[in-house]
């Protein structure tokens, strides 16, 4: 498949292209976008729909309860139509015990500690919920420190055991990146039940991440390959293969003439991370310039005619500071424009 034809592609599937008509539609068809930057991960909703969405925009289905943050895949945040995450994460939970096993044992969780801690949290979480800091001061007071990764992974384990999940965002001066944990039977009225959960999960990510095969799958989804050739064996009737190995959704969305030709994606964006083989969107040359750096983060990206070619922050974007581009030649003026999109994004 020639790469122009694969990324023009790319930007319909994933709503740059094509947006959705609200938050709501964006978040259904991409199934769940990475979110350990809350900022980034509610940018990347609001990017994915017509108009522009205000971050309060986003929050308000946050807070009503269509839209939830969990551990979904890979030991990662992602925000998720709450009416999938029970299903989601009847696929990938196991993987992601698995893949966590070692770091749970060295700090000492086991059956035990995780039955003191919901004995504790639940009758306080059946008020309202509580936010991280006051989830921590439940597993202090009950001898059990937080401390060295151990509390987020409690709250992780909770979420795999489908008891937990973040919801409404907590209000704070500035832009809020705080929300409450919840419990799953209280906060989600509606959860959806696929026949077949492997198979609609890898229809899912072709849907919102097509043209992409087997292996772009199990790096997303976190499962083995073997599992995600499986995936794929069962989802193949409901795909698309437009290329040796690579799928698109059956039913794609259309094109708007009226949408962006730059624009300013946020850190750990899906359009970039989403994919085994990242050279496509990207030069080789510039990988490391976006990450995964040491620190494991990946850059806020500028992306023109499916292709990053600079990077910038978000605080920088609301300064109306220049991005880092990795060549000259962009419209400037066009890539101050995709950056004030996000600065309106923030200020609403």
């Amino acid at each position: 498949m020639k790469t122009s034809a694969l990324l023009a592609e790319r930007l319909r599937s994933h709503r740059l292209s094509a947006p959705a008509r609200t938050v709501t539609d964006a978040a259904d068809h991409m199934l769940a976008v990475q979110s350990q930057d809350f900022t980034a991960g509610r940018w990347a909703l609001a990017a994915r729909t017509r108009g522009e969405p205000t971050l309060s925009a986003v929050d308000r289905v946050l807070d009503r309860g269509d839209l939830v943050r969990a551990w979904t895949m890979r030991g990662t945040l992602h925000i998720i139509p709450a009416r999938d995450l029970r299903w989601v994460l009847s696929v990938t939970a196991a993987r992601q015990r698995q893949q966590a096993a070692g770091r749970r044992r060295d700090l000492g969780i086991d059956g035990a500690m995780v039955d003191a801690v919901v004995a504790a949290a639940v009758p306080r979480l059946r008020d309202g919920g509580l936010t991280r800091t006051e989830m921590f001061e439940v597993f202090t007071v009950i001898g059990i420190d937080p401390g060295g990764q151990r509390g987020i992974h409690l709250l992780s384990e909770l979420t795999l055991d489908g008891l937990i999940c973040q919801g409404p965002v907590v209000v704070r001066e500035g832009v809020s990146r705080d929300q409450r944990f919840v419990l799953v039977d209280e906060h989600i009225v509606e959860h959806a039940t696929p026949d077949d959960p492997l198979a609609e999960l890898f229809v899912r990510y072709i849907d919102g991440h097509g043209p992409a095969g087997a292996a772009d799958f199990a790096w997303w989804s976190g499962l083995t390959l073997g599992q995600s050739r499986e995936a794929l064996s069962r989802a193949r009737a409901r795909v698309t293969e437009v290329d040796e190995g690579m799928f698109v959704s059956s039913i794609r969305p259309r094109r708007t003439p009226s949408a962006p030709e730059v624009f300013a994606l946020g850190a750990f964006d899906e359009y970039y991370i989403s994919y085994a083989d990242r050279t496509a969107v990207c030069a080789p040359e510039h990988l490391a310039l976006v990450g995964p750096g040491k620190n494991g983060m990946v850059r806020a990206t500028i992306v023109v005619g499916g292709r990053v070619i600079g990077c910038w922050t978000h605080a920088s974007a609301s300064l109306g500071s220049p991005p880092e581009l990795f060549a000259p030649g962009a419209d400037e003026e066009v890539v101050r424009s995709a950056l004030a999109r996000f600065a309106r994004f923030l200020d609403g």
